[in-house]
């Protein structure tokens, strides 16, 4: 397995293995392409403790002109304004170290991506401190990675593939439902 760099992310755009949209060149670094956080994020209601087998009730929180501020102990659900496509490659979303030596976190568990994924990317952010964000700016960084094989069921083709879609707000987790007994 070995990292894209540069010219193996511009071969893959124009063979159509990958798709960003949208496509910024100042974007693209040595082996990585920065993303950005769109304008909503989302909050869980946490009166009550959060289910795992449950659709759990969420808040939607614009980040304004003036920037959001995100705190402690509070998980935001964020999204990526860019929409990826990575067809044959396997994608990871790390943070940016200016934002990481601010104490910003952008995944809690969720950074490896599926060959076949199609969607902006959900982040999970969490702060050390108070800390203001703004929409646009650039908060990861996407990196491919070549594979062995391609998957005989790419995350797109899945029956069961819960956040493959074009919608731009972060997505909320979408919990498994219990195993149906006696089936």
């Amino acid at each position: 397995m070995s990292v894209l760099v540069d010219s193996d992310i511009l071969d893959a755009i124009d063979r159509g293995a990958l798709v960003i949209e949208p496509f910024d060149r100042e974007c693209l670094g040595t082996n990585s392409y920065d993303v950005h956080i769109s304008s909503k994020l989302l909050t869980y209601d946490t009166e009550d403790a959060l289910d795992c087998r449950k659709q759990n009730k969420t808040a939607e929180h614009t980040i304004g002109p003036n920037g959001f501020v995100l705190q402690p102990g509070t998980l935001y659900l964020a999204s990526t304004i860019e929409y990826t496509e990575s067809l044959e490659y396997l994608p990871l979303l790390n943070g940016k170290s200016s934002l990481g030596r601010l104490g910003l976190s952008i995944h809690v568990t969720a950074g490896t991506g599926d060959v076949g994924f199609r969607g902006h990317w959900t982040m999970e952010l969490f702060v050390i401190h108070p800390l203001r964000v703004y929409a646009g700016m650039a908060i990861g960084q996407l990196l491919w990675f070549t594979t062995n094989d391609l998957p005989d069921v790419p995350y797109n083709l899945k029956p069961n593939a819960k956040y493959n879609n074009r919608d731009p707000l972060p997505q909320a987790s979408k919990p498994s439902q219990p195993p149906q007994s006696g089936k």
